[in-house]
């Protein structure tokens, strides 16, 4: 038996329309720590093509910033903020918080150049209940994002609103 496919022409309508939507995920837990499995899927991810952003909203000590992001691959983007030091207290020197301010500036442009598919925005509910960065822009963020883009938002204690946003939910357990 020889089975048979219909090949579109240029004239034909198509039989099924698939939109891309992105998604919202968010990794959780009990502890403040980077997820691995977090960047072992954006790194896979990249390695397909795929342009992926890394941001490290908290974590400092090599004056990175976004203006010399860290390139791994040719799709990866790796940036952290531009502080001597990782932020571990919501008390911060203006210097510091111009360096965060300027970094949450360029994520927000980034998300609406649509450069990327996959941004990756770590310790991001940290930032938000240190009240370095209010809830409502990221809330404001997510709702207005390109539908295709995939965002992943990792930190312990989300924010209930952002977890009602989220798409897929990962919380991150140890089991003793």
């Amino acid at each position: 038996m020889v089975a048979q496919l219909e090949t579109p022409t240029l004239h034909s309508a198509p039989r099924f329309h698939h939109t891309v939507t992105g998604q919202i995920q968010v990794f959780t837990g009990p502890h403040r720590s980077f997820f691995p499995n977090v960047i072992a899927e954006a790194l896979r991810i990249s390695g397909q093509g795929t342009s992926v952003l890394v941001v490290q909203l908290l974590k400092g000590g090599i004056r990175q910033g976004h203006h010399h992001p860290v390139h791994l691959g040719q799709n990866l983007q790796w940036i952290r903020c531009d502080l001597p030091r990782c932020i571990d207290t919501p008390e911060l020197d203006e210097a510091e918080t111009s360096s965060l301010r300027q970094l949450w500036q360029f994520i927000q442009t980034a998300v609406f150049e649509e450069k990327y598919s996959l941004i990756v925005l770590d310790e991001v509910s940290v930032a938000v209940n240190f009240g370095l960065i209010p809830e409502t822009e990221v809330l404001t963020l997510l709702e207005r994002r390109p539908r295709h883009l995939d965002i992943i938002l990792t930190g312990p204690d989300m924010p209930p609103a952002i977890m009602d946003m989220a798409d897929q939910i990962t919380e991150i357990r140890r089991r003793i």
